[in-house]
């Protein structure tokens, strides 16, 4: 198969594809007469693998070892568990932020009343002011305190 067959089958797009040769997730497929890459089903499966694993938000670190796993297969697979406990924590460390920035932004919704005059908007008012009642300015981050 070509790569655009190959992107076609998996829904993972060429430029893609070809990175995670780079990055070594992939293996470099054999060149036909023409040069083109010619691919086989396994890479097929193999790319479907790395895109579910993606779709669940590893990060390329995180579906080495399962691909790893994957290729030994007689291995024990206690390496496998700990990406998944590790990314779970990861998660919900994440969604506990998600929760707190909800929270803020709640907040700040709050202290805007009727509609008034931009001096007078509650909700600039509030993100004009240093961290306002925990409000990050913008492009800072979560504030868990």
């Amino acid at each position: 198969m070509r790569i655009k067959d190959v992107s076609e089958a998996t829904g993972v797009p060429a430029d893609t594809i070809r990175h995670y040769e780079k990055a070594g997730l992939l293996p470099l497929p054999a060149r036909g007469g023409n040069n083109y890459r010619r691919y086989t089903e396994a890479d097929v499966q193999r790319l479907r693998f790395i895109r579910n694993c993606r779709s669940l938000d590893m990060s390329l670190d995180e579906v080495r070892p399962l691909l790893d796993f994957l290729d030994h297969p007689q291995a024990d697979c206690s390496k496998v568990d700990a990406v998944i406990e590790s990314h779970l924590a990861h998660v919900r460390e994440r969604l506990a932020s998600l929760q707190v920035l909800e929270r803020q932004l709640e907040l700040l919704a709050q202290v805007c009343g009727p509609s008034r005059a931009h001096e007078l908007c509650g909700i600039v008012m509030a993100l004009s002011k240093d961290a306002p009642g925990g409000v990050p300015p913008a492009g800072r981050g979560v504030h868990t305190t």
